[in-house]
């Protein structure tokens, strides 16, 4: 699915960047990198790098048909959300950070990987979680302290953005035959331990110098195909949904403690679980003219 019209998301993060011109490849204090971490909403094609399955790289036809030649590890038919909105603030394609290739990263690197979770036992083994995502964040921020020394790291890191899209993967992997997917725990113990290690992560951003933070929520979850097809009768799993709003109740929430407790720190949030809904519902309003089965959709 081509992903389009996601302007409130573009102006968001724009204004974030607050974005003026600079030299390729040459840092200057008015240089605004941006930095993208999560799951397959915003991989750029990490997953090509890394050992696992199929099932988890889109570098094969029909990925990328309508703008990358070949597939680009992308899992879309085209651009991805982190793609328009560097296009958008007037960056470059933001670099796929485990890409041998690529080695300047000045204008940021994107770490996200399709399937990863914020917990580390979410397809464990076959993607990149978003812990160990901070962690490469940390390798390159002493990569710049080594090129750039302390001081324009530091600026560097400080006037970044920093883009999430995660937590949807962490209740996906659950789903099983079980009527209560997350067992043993209640939606609101698991939903705490996922909102916790995303908490964690940007705690991590910000004691590194991050400061401003963009941030998706998940999409409802119930109706998504691989959802339907473990299913009988390829029915939705209403109980996804339930623990998807919970997630992003309790995901904004965090984000305003966050911000009335650490100096400096700045957020936006974009739900991406009601602009999902509203194109789904109208998609020829948003540019799609055909909807499979819209009656199966939430």
């Amino acid at each position: 699915m081509a992903v389009t019209n996601y302007v409130p998301l573009l102006v968001i993060v724009s204004c974030l960047l607050m974005l003026t011109s600079s030299s390729h490849g040459h840092y200057d204090k008015e240089h605004i990198p941006l930095f993208v971490f999560g799951d397959s909403l915003f991989d750029p094609g990490n997953n090509n790098y890394i050992n696992t399955t199929p099932d988890f790289q889109a570098n094969y036809w029909p990925y990328g048909v309508s703008y990358f030649h070949p597939a680009s590890g992308r899992f879309s038919d085209g651009r991805i959300l982190s793609d328009f909105i560097a296009e958008y603030a007037g960056l470059p394609l933001i670099p796929t950070y485990l890409d041998p290739q690529n080695d300047d990263f000045l204008y940021g690197a994107n770490f996200a990987s399709g399937g990863a979770g914020a917990l580390v036992e979410s397809n464990a083994g076959f993607v990149v979680d978003l812990k160990t995502q901070l962690e490469y964040f940390g390798d390159l921020e002493k990569q710049f302290r080594r090129n750039l020394g302390d001081a324009k790291a530091e600026q560097l890191l400080s006037n970044a953005v920093y883009m999430f899209g995660c937590g949807g993967n962490d209740y996906l992997s659950s789903v099983g035959n079980n009527d209560s997917i997350l067992y043993p725990y209640t939606h609101e113990q698991y939903v705490r331990m996922v909102i916790g290690n995303l908490t964690d992560v940007i705690k991590g951003i910000y004691e590194k110098g991050g400061r401003k933070i963009a941030f998706a929520t998940i999409p409802l979850l119930a109706c998504w195909p691989s959802v339907r097809a473990g299913r009988v009768g390829n029915t939705c799993n209403e109980e996804l949904d339930l623990i998807s709003s919970l997630h992003n109740q309790e995901l904004t929430k965090k984000l305003q403690e966050l911000e009335n407790h650490l100096d400096g720190f700045m957020y936006s949030k974009f739900d991406l679980a009601n602009e999902v809904n509203k194109r789904m519902r109208n998609p020829s309003k948003y540019g799609t003219s055909e909807l499979r089965n819209p009656s199966n959709l939430v």
